[in-house]
């Protein structure tokens, strides 16, 4: 993951961010890098742009979008950008790397049972909600636990690097531990 994702928009996509005035008011959800969401809507908008990255709160969240897995390749950026622009809110945002730092990081990974229960929450809500767009919003919820219980913690780790080297790893660079 030698890129840099914020480098991959492009001066219109980057318009698409912070036009809600919240700076800085990041949603605890969101899983830590350079993407993330203040208080977005609640219209359901983020998983029909970006399915693979963005995700629904419980509606004891106001059932707003955050972003629970950072995006891993240009076309994710594109969909990000996308979800931010659906946002009538404007609070997407693309200015992680100047929010979190390592210890930040560290605490958000020691804190992930937070978000492990409250994925519990968000499914029972999801699954009892009925209908196409529930059911959709729940498998995102699956997607997020595996994700959470799996590749996650190298994704920070290597997110750690970036803060701390000021790049992302090269394959094979040994990784900061969470």
């Amino acid at each position: 993951m030698a890129w840099d994702p914020v480098a991959e928009l492009t001066d219109e996509e980057r318009t698409h961010f912070a036009r809600g005035g919240q700076e800085g008011e990041r949603l605890w959800l969101n899983v830590p890098g350079p993407f993330y969401t203040g208080e977005t809507d609640n219209c359901w908008t983020g998983r029909m742009e970006a399915p693979g990255n963005v995700l629904y709160a419980a509606e004891s969240a106001y059932c707003t979008e955050y972003v629970f897995r950072q995006p891993r390749n240009p076309a994710e950026v594109r969909a990000v950008a996308e979800a931010a622009w659906a946002d009538p809110r404007g609070e997407y945002h693309c200015d992680g790397d100047l929010c979190w730092t390592p210890a930040g990081v560290r605490s958000w990974w020691a804190g992930r049972g937070r978000a492990a229960e409250h994925l519990a929450e968000s499914l029972a809500d999801f699954e009892g909600g009925g209908g196409e767009v529930s059911a959709e919003a729940a498998g995102g919820v699956r997607e997020f636990r595996a994700y959470l219980a799996g590749g996650l913690a190298g994704d920070l780790r290597a997110y750690v690097f970036r803060l701390e080297e000021g790049r992302y790893p090269e394959a094979g660079e040994r990784l900061p531990e969470l």
